[in-house]
C-alpha cells in the first residue's frame, strides 16, 4: 500500500480554483451552524434515536423501551435534538410523538448510514 502524503511535494498554488472557491464558501454563522449539526448528531445515544424515527414515528416511552435508557436520558436528547430542528413533536392526548423534522433530516442520516457501510465492506476508495 502506498503512503499517503499530506501536502504536495511542489510548492504550486492554484489561485483560479482558490478564487472560485472562496465565490461559495459559506459565512462563519452557517459554518458554526453546521458544526453544531454534526456535533448533535455525534452522540451515540441521539443517533440511535435518530436511527429508530428515520423509520417510524415514536413516542418517548417507545425510545425508552427501545434504547433501554432512563426517561430523563430520553427527554434530555430529545431536548437537544428539537432544539438543532433535528427532530419535531406531535401531541395526540397525553402522548407526545416524535419524528425527523423534516427530509433533509432523513436525507443526511441516510447518505451517512450508506457511507458508513460502504466503507465497512471494504469498498472505501484507496488512498492516493
Amino acid at each position: 500500500m502506498k503512503e499517503f502524503k499530506n501536502t504536495c511535494n511542489v510548492n504550486i498554488i492554484h489561485f483560479d480554483k482558490i478564487s472560485a472557491v472562496k465565490k461559495n464558501m459559506k459565512s462563519e454563522k452557517v459554518v458554526q451552524m453546521l458544526s453544531e449539526t454534526f456535533k448533535a448528531l455525534s452522540d451515540p445515544t441521539r443517533l440511535k434515536m435518530l436511527l429508530a424515527l428515520s423509520q417510524e414515528e415514536l413516542c418517548g416511552c417507545d425510545l425508552v423501551e427501545l434504547l433501554s435508557v432512563t426517561k430523563s436520558a430520553v427527554s434530555h436528547q430529545l431536548r437537544i435534538l428539537k432544539n438543532m430542528r433535528i427532530v419535531k413533536y406531535r401531541r395526540e392526548g397525553k402522548q407526545i410523538f416524535y419524528s425527523l423534522d423534516d427530509d433533509h433530516v432523513k436525507t443526511l442520516i441516510n447518505q451517512s448510514l450508506s457511507h458508513v457501510e460502504e466503507v465497512n465492506n471494504g469498498e472505501s476508495r484507496e488512498e492516493v
